[in-house]
């Protein structure tokens, strides 16, 4: 494992990784708002998180490895919140 300072670095930039991902949430599970937001890319970003963790896991890398489970779950609620609001978009859209 790397040393304390190098772990706490690494800490602190997956903090304000998940900080920057705080907008998203709110506007897709507070504000109902989803236009914008690409399943693609969030997909891609979804595996690149999962290289890293399993990355992570390999070099024993603590940091990496809470980043990226917490990165994981606040980018999976994003995909969640998007995913259910576009079906109850298009449910609506059916029964008009």
């Amino acid at each position: 494992m790397a040393e304390l300072w190098i772990e706490v670095i690494g800490l602190i930039a997956g903090g304000l990784g998940i900080v920057a991902w705080i907008p998203q949430i709110r506007d897709v599970w507070v504000h109902k708002r989803h236009e914008g937001i690409s399943l693609i890319t969030f997909s891609i970003v979804t595996i690149a998180l999962s290289l890293w963790l399993i990355y992570g896991i390999l070099v024993k890398s603590l940091a990496m490895i809470i980043a990226n489970i917490l990165t994981l779950g606040v980018i999976l609620a994003v995909l969640i919140g998007v995913q259910r609001l576009r079906r109850r978009e298009a449910l609506a859209t059916e029964s008009q």
